[in-house]
């Protein structure tokens, strides 16, 4: 299972790309949405303070057949609206790869997180070069549980660790007491200590964005 974190840049031709850029100081938070057989729904939290004039725009969209206030104040509402337009909809649909919600967009960019096998990451990547849809690579990485990040026995020993307070500043437990409290051998103790902690430093330093990355999505899957 892969798990990855995307950067969107909307077309130019979108009513959000349109309205977003237009009042870039306006976050769009979309907090559900569904796609239909040719349109779309969604309920989104608008942020900035233009609000009045951000929801006058969409109004006036003609990609946007349906609009409805459910709430409102002078810096935030909430809409709910139906439009012609929903291509990161459409896909996820078209690619069989659910989006996390919410997502956030921004001056034309949206930030999403997906989770599923690479081959349907490789066709989300496919279909959203299909509509149109630019995309950053933030980081592509193997989402693992914890039991198959660490074996029992490091697992056992590194939250004793923890317990202990062999990782507290100053620390209350030495490796040696530490050795003792486990039963096992001092040796033995801050070998199984030291893989536990290069498993665990690994995945951390992995899960930091990738800054620069600029491959198609299908060589960053090849190549993790």
């Amino acid at each position: 299972m892969a798990q990855a974190t995307l950067t969107l840049t909307m077309p130019e031709n979108v009513w959000i790309q349109q309205i977003s850029t237009e009042y870039p100081e306006s976050t769009f938070r979309v907090l559900a949405a569904v796609p239909g057989s040719e349109s779309g729904f969604a309920l989104v939290r608008i942020a900035g303070p233009v609000v009045p004039d951000v929801i006058e725009a969409m109004n006036d969209h003609p990609q946007l057949t349906e609009l409805t206030l459910a709430q409102w104040s002078d810096n935030e509402a909430t809409v709910h609206f139906e439009t012609t337009a929903p291509l990161l909809l459409f896909s996820s649909r078209e690619s069989g790869m659910p989006i996390e919600l919410p997502v956030e967009i921004q001056d034309g960019e949206a930030r999403i997180d997906v989770t599923g096998s690479r081959e349907r990451l490789a066709e989300l990547a496919e279909q959203l070069e299909h509509f149109g849809l630019q995309y950053r690579i933030e980081h592509v990485r193997e989402r693992l549980h914890e039991s198959q990040l660490l074996s029992e026995r490091q697992l056992e020993v590194i939250v004793a660790a923890v317990k202990e307070g062999y990782y507290d500043t100053p620390r209350r437990s030495s490796l040696t007491e530490l050795a003792d409290h486990l039963d096992i051998a001092k040796s033995t103790c801050s070998e199984t200590l030291h893989r536990a902690e290069e498993a665990v430093i690994k995945r951390f330093v992995e899960d930091l964005p990738s800054v620069d990355s600029g491959d198609p999505l299908e060589e960053e899957l090849a190549s993790t």
